[in-house]
């Protein structure tokens, strides 16, 4: 009997599948033994989470996906049916798999083309709590990732349930990407973050203010994008309604999200953390933890009577948050986490960081999370004498010996390094596209020391094995596959190079970062040729081709004296930059300037460039240049070459000469934040022009300007931002 019903679901399977392009498709689950199938249907959709319908792609019609629920000794068969036009990918986070399972397309895997179907199966070789989700571009943050349980093959001792934390943003995704790439404070604008001059002055930190754009920073913030809902499980709020007094909950906590960070506090009493990233660790009880992004952690909480108690996910800029109530009504009163102080955060940065943008610990040796420099900001410690007790990683102990095998160890060192202002991400300066695959042998012991020379905080995961974090604990160091390292931290990690071949990916798992390149790539010795990707160099390009993408930016200007704006082509080095200046008439003039250049250093505050002038317009006296040169301003169509540099205040130094001989040197700043929407341009060069300008910000593309233009004389209009 039991043959004939296995045989009967195996029929099932092939059946279903087989109607994939003829009708609408319902997730499915059989179980054959101790195989598992799951069937998942990835498709364009739309939301609505509030008030606005945005694109969106899910899997099986949901966000987030469905959870899959395996027990450790299954064998996992996943069938993906993409019914997009575009391609996608899902990568196992935190499994260890078969290197070609893995899903990280054109390294590891085949990317799935749209109207294909791809099928992923593996061994379940651990327990614990992970996720999956699409490694193809900025589909994981259009809502494409769900859920994994893997549970030991022993009944469960209490109530489970799964907190799956994401982040949602109403705007395209390709759009946010593109935006942070040209410095938008748009989103700090929509979070209240902007630390403008009239805010420091208000505050009295004017000075605070000043040293800060000294030393060649903008403004302080702990996260980069605004998001427009932060959701628990794909809701606004989530509820436990069947948890009697008394009773313990195990809540699988997983950050789904793209680039927020979540403080997790419960109302009810202690948090009590007993595995992360799925693997097990010694019971730790805390007033509160801050989850990074990939992360997960198990952890218990108690209802201690029947009231009404909310466990909260906070986003780390505490500009929103979710919550799972746990209640036998909907209703519960949330205590909210208080604003940032902000200036007191710039104030602690200046303190920190170098002219040369490199970070000074001073001597303080930080690590494991154990001194958040970022505390200074926080009202809840510092305007209180109530003791908080907060998880860092030097807490966390392993339940049983995490020792690697004896073997040879090799040890390297990564500094985590970046640049703000044009969001690009590297390790050393480098990005995946322009560093060489790490090579490695199966049997060796990898120490990986990592620290962070950037302003920001980086979660690092490793994909296909757990390291041990040294973090004190000796032989029960705690095994994880995400570290989270905060701004001068040094931290240490080491893993055994158990695999039998195959490239294994190490990279930031905030999206955008990773974007940017910042990663590397392990690759085993001997590695065979994969069967995936039968053309390994094409299948490189592709891998490659995330950190050189080319980013469109604009500003334009209409104003009642004519036209002005520029327009940029930039990726991670270049930049190809077009600047115009449109009079009414011939006596106003015209000008274009095209420039294409590279730049240099780690936070590329150096420019070298060559580039194109054309100029005309109609005036009878002749003009000279500060340097006693015939201006040519009245009719120029010459080749030139530049430098610029950022200097301190963030003023921008342009020097350069034409073809003729004719030298020019500019200064200039744009977008001085006077206000939380008025922003200041100036500019200045020895051919005697200049400009003053302001903007005043009405939405993120569009703003009310006026300028006074020594050629242009005074106008007043609109700007276009892109």
């Amino acid at each position: 009997m039991k043959k004939h019903t296995a045989v009967f679901l195996m029929l099932i399977t092939f059946f279903t599948s087989s109607l994939f392009a003829q009708e609408e498709p319902r997730g499915q689950l059989v179980t054959i033994g101790t195989k598992i199938v799951y069937h998942l249907y990835v498709k364009d959709t739309t939301v609505n989470f509030g008030s606005k319908r945005s694109d969106a792609i899910s899997i099986n019609g949901t966000i987030p996906a469905p959870t899959l629920y395996f027990t450790i000794g299954d064998t996992a068969e996943i069938h993906v049916h993409n019914m997009m036009h575009m391609e996608t990918s899902i990568h196992w986070h935190g499994l260890i798999l078969p290197n070609e399972q893995d899903g990280v397309p054109y390294l590891t895997t085949a990317p799935i083309k749209g109207h294909t179907t791809h099928v992923y199966k593996f061994p379940i070789v651990q327990t614990g709590t992970y996720w999956y989700h699409s490694h193809t571009m900025l589909q994981e943050q259009s809502g494409m990732y769900g859920a994994i349980v893997i549970k030991k093959r022993l009944p469960a001792t209490m109530q489970e349930h799964v907190v799956l934390l994401s982040d949602w943003t109403n705007e395209s995704p390709a759009q946010v990407e593109r935006s942070l790439h040209y410095a938008t404070d748009w989103y700090a604008i929509k979070k209240g973050a902007t630390q403008d001059y009239w805010q420091s002055v208000r505050e009295g930190k004017l000075g605070t203010k000043l040293l800060n754009e000294w030393k060649r920073m903008t403004a302080m913030d702990v996260s980069d994008v605004f998001y427009d809902n932060m959701l628990i499980n794909g809701k606004l709020k989530d509820s436990i309604n069947n948890l009697q007094a008394g009773d313990s909950i195990r809540l699988r906590v997983i950050n789904g999200s793209s680039s927020t960070y979540f403080w997790l506090q419960y109302s009810g009493g202690k948090i009590i953390v007993v595995a992360s990233d799925g693997a097990e660790v010694q019971p730790v009880e805390v007033d509160r933890l801050i989850v990074g992004v990939s992360e997960t952690y198990d952890v218990i909480i108690v209802r201690p009577d029947t009231g009404s108690y909310t466990f909260l996910a906070t986003a780390e800029d505490r500009t929103k948050h979710t919550s799972l109530v746990i209640s036998s009504h909907q209703n519960s009163s949330v205590q909210l986490m208080p604003r940032l102080k902000y200036f007191e955060g710039m104030k602690m940065m200046n303190g920190m960081m170098r002219m040369n943008g490199s970070m000074n610990d001073m001597g303080m040796g930080m690590s494991l999370q154990q001194m958040d420099m970022n505390t200074v900001m926080y009202p809840e410690v510092t305007d209180s004498n109530k003791a908080i007790t907060t998880l860092n990683y030097a807490m966390l102990r392993a339940r049983s010996p995490t020792t690697l095998p004896d073997g040879m160890y090799r040890t390297l060192r990564f500094e985590l390094t970046g640049n703000m202002n044009r969001y690009v991400w590297t390790i050393d300066n480098k990005t995946i596209s322009e560093s060489d695959k790490i090579l490695i042998k199966k049997g060796e012991n990898i120490r990986i020391i990592l620290y962070n020379n950037s302003m920001m905080r980086h979660p690092m995961h490793l994909h296909g094995h757990f390291f041990r974090v040294l973090n004190g604990s000796g032989d029960y160091s705690p095994l994880k596959t995400v570290l989270d390292i905060m701004p001068m931290e040094t931290d240490t990690i080491e893993f055994h190079a158990s695999e039998e071949y195959g490239d294994w990916y190490f990279h930031c798992h905030i999206l955008y970062h990773m974007m940017s390149g910042m990663g590397r790539i392990f690759r085993y010795e001997n590695t065979p040729p994969n069967p995936q990707l039968p053309d390994e160099r094409k299948a490189q390009r592709k891998v490659y081709h995330d950190d050189r993408r080319f980013y469109l930016g604009a500003q334009i200007g209409i104003e009642s004296n004519g036209s002005d704006g520029e327009a940029m082509l930039s990726n991670t080095r270049w930049q190809l930059q077009t600047e115009w200046r449109i009079g009414l008439n011939n006596t106003k003039g015209y000008e274009s300037e095209t420039h294409i250049g590279r730049f240099i250093g780690r936070n590329q505050q150096l420019y070298p460039y060559v580039g194109f002038d054309w100029r005309y317009r109609k005036q009878s006296v002749s003009e000279t240049n500060l340097f006693n040169q015939i201006n040519s301003k009245d009719e120029r169509v010459v080749t030139c070459f530049g430098i610029q540099y950022t200097l301190p205040m963030l003023l921008k130094a342009d020097v350069r000469i034409d073809m003729t001989g004719n030298l020019r040197v500019q200064l200039f700043r744009e977008d001085i934040p006077l206000a939380k929407r008025l922003r200041l341009n100036l500019m200045a060069n020895s051919d005697k022009e200049y400009m003053l300008g302001l903007r005043y910000i009405a939405t993120k593309y569009f703003s009310i300007s006026t300028h006074y233009d020594s050629d242009m004389g005074y106008g007043a209009g609109i700007t276009i931002t892109y």
